[in-house]
C-alpha cells in the first residue's frame, strides 16, 4: 500500500481493529513512535510511583500498561476540599496496544522520570521466513 494514512500502523487501525485494545479514558496520554531501530512508547503518568505501575507483555503481541492506585487522602476534620482536579481515592488505567510481529519481547525496557514513562520494544531485523506457501495443483487429490 502507499504512504499515507493506511500504512503502517495506520492500516491496523482502520482495517484490522484493535490496535488499542482497550482504553480507560485515563489522563496518561500516550506517543507511539516508530524509529528504524525500535517502537518507542511514550506516556504522562504525572502523580504515580513507578512501584504502582506494571508494564506487561501477554499473549498475541500485547502489552499492557495499568496502574491501580487506592489512595486515600489525609485530611483532618478542619480541612475542607474545595477542588479535586487532580483526583481523590482510586486512580487507574490501563492501556493495552497490540504490538507487531517483528519484536524482540524479551528485550522490552520500560523507564519512568518525571512523571514520564518510556518503554522501548528494539525491532527485529532478522529476516523471517516467508509465510507464502506454494501449493502443487495435481489431477487428483
Amino acid at each position: 500500500m502507499a504512504d499515507g494514512i493506511f500504512s503502517y500502523p495506520f492500516r491496523r487501525i482502520f482495517l484490522n481493529p484493535p490496535v488499542f485494545r482497550e482504553w480507560s479514558g485515563s489522563t496518561a496520554l500516550m506517543d507511539w513512535i516508530e524509529s528504524p531501530s525500535a517502537h518507542i512508547f511514550k506516556l504522562n503518568v504525572p502523580g504515580y510511583r513507578k512501584e504502582e505501575i506494571k508494564v506487561a507483555v501477554e499473549e498475541g503481541n500485547i502489552l499492557q500498561i495499568k496502574a491501580e492506585v487506592d489512595k486515600e487522602e489525609e485530611q483532618g476534620k478542619e480541612t475542607v476540599l474545595h477542588v479535586a482536579e487532580r483526583g481523590t481515592g482510586r486512580r487507574n488505567f490501563c492501556r493495552q496496544i497490540e504490538l507487531p510481529e517483528n519484536v524482540k519481547l524479551d528485550q522490552i525496557k520500560a523507564q519512568m522520570e518525571n512523571g514520564l514513562l518510556t518503554i522501548m520494544v528494539p525491532k527485529d531485523s532478522s529476516p523471517k521466513p516467508s509465510k507464502i506457501r506454494n501449493i502443487n495443483i495435481t489431477s487428483k487429490i
